[in-house]
């Protein structure tokens, strides 16, 4: 009987032991999957918004463009009008029909916006950034927190590498913005 005793807490211990190994073991790893993911999930941002930088200049190097475009055509305008009526009072005249004809002159709030957004898009991926390098810094102290580094190390996982991530434009970023 007490043999049997023995034998039975013995083979519960075990079976316990192994439990916790295994539970352990599952949990390890599923806080690495997580980890990784929020890694991904922060170089993805990153991607976003220099997509959105990317789009931006575009948009403000096209506002520039036009607003140039505009502003030379109104003042060839008064110019014009300014010799054909003959001096001042032909120019205020002339100044007074294009500010009719052009209610809404500012396109140079365009600019301003995008410019705005420009440097909101910076500041937004200077926080992803920052974001991105302490996801890679919760994994690896994760992965290479002992016991976790053997177990985990078995399964493949390894250190990441800091991606200091630079302001360089991406691959895809025009050469010339200013083209004729």
């Amino acid at each position: 009987m007490e043999d049997r005793k023995l034998w039975l807490i013995v083979t519960t211990s075990v079976v316990a032991v192994l439990a916790l190994f295994v539970v352990w073991t599952q949990s390890c790893r599923n806080r690495a999957f997580s980890l990784e993911e929020q890694v991904s999930a922060a170089e993805s941002d990153i991607n976003i918004q220099e997509k959105r930088r990317v789009d931006l200049v575009y948009n403000l190097v096209d506002s520039v463009k036009h607003y140039n475009a505009h502003e030379a055509s109104v003042l060839n305008e008064i110019v014009e009008k300014r010799v054909d009526s003959g001096g001042i009072d032909g120019a205020v005249m002339a100044i007074s029909a294009v500010a009719e004809a052009y209610p809404e002159l500012k396109a140079n709030e365009n600019y301003k916006e995008l410019m705005n957004e420009l440097s909101i898009t910076e500041n937004l991926i200077a926080g992803y950034r920052e974001n991105y390098n302490k996801a890679v810094r919760e994994y690896n102290r994760h992965t290479r927190a002992f016991p976790n580094d053997i177990f985990l190390g078995i399964l493949g996982y390894e250190r990441m590498n800091f991606k200091y991530l630079d302001y360089s434009a991406p691959k895809d970023a025009p050469q010339k913005l200013f083209e004729e």
